[in-house]
């Protein structure tokens, strides 16, 4: 699949993108990076309820972006971390702030599906979340990266914005823009992040849309038992247009408060 020279290419636009982003994002009051040197989490309730205690286990964290979750399950008391990512500039300021505030974290930066040559180890918790699976073509090998990386009895968490919301997450009227299956790569150029709306940049960017299905039949092919699967109604962030903030905290989409999938979560073991 990295042999195809249309998804390489694709992959290096979204590299490309990532890496513009890494600035913005550190900057911006949405990572809030000077509450984490001062000590905050940057992890959310549906991630720590589902990933559980995490003290003394080693973790992996696949499409870490800088590494803020990834540092924050060390501060949680992991024995051991390793965070991936594609981005040479996340890797890159992720490990600066590793060494600033002595967490025991290791980033390496590679494709995840690339994960198991450029880091051959097996970790107790494999983790990964929020708008990640949407840059992968294919979940098959993937879901054999989460395999291989784990130790026998290890769990993987996934926490991912519902298949749903890619569907419509652009405009006000939650109507139908994007197919729920994969029918091919959607290519786009976006103007400024979710993180920083107005900020400067213009990014070319490709993705993929994955059903439910899609994400359960690759774990299980891959021979993970499944062991939880939820979908909630709320996201934790505000990351979409046209989101209205509820008393309990969570992000719905104002035009069908409470009324449409926008969180899935999952749980599943090697045997």
């Amino acid at each position: 699949m990295r042999d195809d020279p249309t998804r390489s290419a694709m992959f290096r636009d979204n590299e490309r993108a990532w890496d513009a982003r890494v600035p913005v994002h550190a900057a911006s009051a949405f990572y809030d990076l000077a509450g984490f040197r001062a000590g905050a989490l940057s992890l959310k309730a549906p991630e720590r309820a589902l990933v559980g205690e995490v003290r003394g286990k080693r973790l992996l964290h696949l499409m870490c972006h800088f590494g803020l979750d990834t540092l924050s399950w060390a501060r949680l008391g992991a024995r051991e971390v390793v965070g991936v990512d594609f981005s040479a500039e996340a890797v890159r300021l992720a490990a600066g702030l590793a060494a600033e505030l002595a967490l025991p974290a290791r980033f390496v930066r590679c494709n995840v599906y690339d994960t198991q040559s450029a880091l051959d180890e097996r970790f107790d918790v494999v983790f990964t979340s929020y708008g990640v699976l949407g840059w992968l073509p294919d979940l098959v090998p993937w879901a054999r990266v989460v395999h291989d990386s784990l130790e026998p009895g290890g769990r993987f968490v996934l926490v991912e914005f519902h298949p749903y919301v890619w569907m419509s997450q652009v405009g006000p009227d939650l109507a139908i823009r994007y197919p729920y299956f994969d029918r091919g790569p959607i290519s786009e150029t976006t103007d400024g992040t979710y993180a920083d709306r107005s900020a400067e940049l213009r990014l070319v960017e490709h993705g993929w849309n994955h059903s439910i299905a899609d994400v359960v039949n690759a774990l299980l092919g891959a021979g993970l038992r499944l062991e939880r699967l939820e979908e909630l109604d709320s996201v934790p962030y505000d990351v979409f247009p046209n989101l209205v903030r509820g008393a309990d905290g969570g992000y719905r989409f104002r035009a069908a408060e409470g009324m449409v999938p926008m969180l899935l979560g999952l749980v599943a073991t090697r045997p």
